[in-house]
């Protein structure tokens, strides 16, 4: 037990449990009532139109070509067959968003005290990275509550010991590396906590192999995904970058966990810098804890090569969130004397708050203001046209929300769908597809905040040769189809080769990465084809 439980001047436990319970209320409320404010993503899409497919395909799909996170897909696929769509994907989202926030300050509570708890759980609650992953439909929630409950069960594992100690960190830890390829990030510092401590280390070891044989599939998944984006370590690729460049990185994800206004963040940073000394000297062992998985990922990060297409980004780091407010906490509550006393540690937490929900107002403004009606009725009226018109044999470019418009409407709506950005899946979806391919279908999207300059219209424009397209406009949404059948897929790639010119000569962001995409897939088929009948001619 943390020395600071026995203070005192701590909370009682009655006490936490109400303002934990408060804290998630006022979470779940709030995202309750913005669940449809922020657009549909094109990953919220991808993960439902991943689930409408078998069990068996699905793992097929997760585990041996896109790699990721499995358990997120497995829940998407269980909306998708209980009749559910995005608003469901959501939900789930909100769901463990807001149970993150009560681990959260259980977690905080273990390790510095009840106040501590408490004041960690207010300053979650109002972070940008919880409230727009608490609506956006991917594993980030997730992840979030999964690690705040392993960090939980290996400091029960710790004081308890014993076989069914043990065996509840395995399985959090196992839900955890399920959740996200950085759960291995996760597991790591836990490991290096208690070897580092010496606490337990035998039955720790014995439980981290147990972990290591059963999270085999996982791991797996793991380095599907990593050998899709050449993410690893060593020679080849490039790296994060500079010392400087890394503490860049850091200081946003450091703005994305509290405030990242320039004005604010270096007194978030100063604040953590007096938690971390406090936590030091009153609890060592709790100080070691937050050390190692704060440094540990950032030294991961350094050493690590990464892909052209690949950059962390704050999200990754979610993990961290509770370790990194808990120090923000302890620093807010160390600003006040012994005069001005509750009342004025109160006012810091609150004043670090509003900051909170100032920057996520600032940084995803939509989030508190939803779309433009023009925007929504836009895409409202496209995906009904398209749930009209559509065909069970045309190939879909790329997972763009109108087709989950359209599938919500019709559930007929095509399977075939062509990633972007990925010219290896590209071609594996066109070669697993079945000839003759249909029609040829593209979105393109100008009020996208990708693009050059978003606009909430787009002009009607039609790749050569015009007479194979039709084209329609909707607000900013822009349609192009074949009039006929594909037929193979190196005629696919064409066609979609002409349909990215266009895109690019109207500016849209994605056009220039979704060309690459079709010309690398189009090359690696014609070198293929190239390949076979040199074979067969031997």
């Amino acid at each position: 037990m943390p020395r600071s439980s026995r203070n005192t001047h701590d909370l009682g436990a009655r006490t936490l449990a109400l303002g934990l319970a408060a804290s998630a209320a006022a979470v779940g409320a709030f995202l309750l009532l913005q669940r449809s404010a922020w657009p549909p993503h094109e990953d919220e899409t991808l993960a439902l139109f991943v689930g409408r497919s078998s069990l068996g395909e699905l793992l097929e799909t997760v585990h041996g070509e896109r790699g990721g996170a499995p358990l997120h897909f497995l829940l998407a696929w269980l909306v998708g067959h209980a009749g559910g769509g995005l608003t469901e994907l959501r939900l789930l989202s909100t769901l463990f968003a807001v149970v993150s926030v009560p681990l959260v300050g259980l977690l905080a509570a273990r390790l510095a005290g009840r106040t501590a708890g408490l004041a960690t759980a207010v300053l979650v609650s109002g972070s940008w990275i919880l409230l727009f992953h608490g609506i956006y439909a991917r594993m980030y929630s997730l992840f979030l509550a999964t690690s705040a409950l392993s960090y939980l069960a290996l400091l029960y594992a710790l004081r308890q010991g014993g076989r069914r100690a043990w065996a509840l960190w395995v399985l959090a830890v196992l839900v955890t590396v399920s959740t996200h390829p950085y759960g291995a990030i996760v597991l790591a510092t836990q490991v290096v906590f208690f070897l580092v401590r010496r606490e337990r280390v035998r039955e720790g070891l014995i439980a981290t192999a147990a972990v290591a044989v059963l999270g085999i599939p996982f791991w797996y998944t793991d380095l599907v995904l990593a050998g899709r984006f050449d993410v690893g370590v060593g020679g080849g690729g490039a790296q994060l970058g500079s010392p400087l460049e890394v503490l860049d990185y850091l200081g946003e994800v450091a703005g994305d966990f509290t405030t990242g206004w320039l004005v604010l963040l270096p007194v978030v940073l100063a604040l953590a810098a007096i938690g971390a000394f406090r936590l030091a000297r009153a609890q060592p062992r709790s100080a070691l804890l937050v050390a190692v998985v704060l440094a540990l990922p950032t030294g991961a990060l350094a050493l690590a090569r990464l892909g052209d297409t690949t950059s962390p980004e704050s999200r990754h780091l979610i993990f961290a969130l509770p370790f990194f407010t808990l120090l923000v906490a302890q620093g807010a509550l160390a600003l006040p004397g012994r005069r001005t006393g509750r009342a004025a540690a109160v006012l810091a937490v609150a004043a670090l708050l509003v900051g909170e929900v100032a920057w996520a107002r600032h940084k995803t403004p939509p989030l508190f203001e939803g779309e433009p009606t023009a925007r929504i009725q836009a895409r409202s009226t496209a995906s009904a046209w398209l749930a009209e018109t559509s065909r069970s044999d045309d190939v879909l470019f790329g997972y763009e929300p109108l087709y989950l418009g359209a599938w919500e409407r019709s559930r007929r709506l095509s399977r075939t769908i062509v990633p972007r950005a990925d010219a290896s899946l590209a071609l594996g979806v066109l070669r697993g597809a079945r000839e003759p391919l249909g029609r040829g279908v593209w979105v393109f999207d100008a009020s996208k905040r990708s693009n050059i300059t978003p606009r909430s219209s787009i002009p009607v424009r039609l790749p050569s040769p015009r007479r194979d397209f039709e084209a329609r406009a909707f607000g900013p949404y822009l349609i192009i189809r074949t009039k006929e059948p594909a037929e193979t897929a190196q005629r696919y790639l064409q066609q979609a080769s002409q349909v990215m010119l266009v895109g690019k000569a109207l500016l849209i962001g994605d056009a220039d990465v979704n060309f690459v995409t079709v010309r690398r897939a189009a090359y690696r088929l014609e070198r293929a084809s190239s390949r076979s009948l040199s074979s067969s001619s031997r």
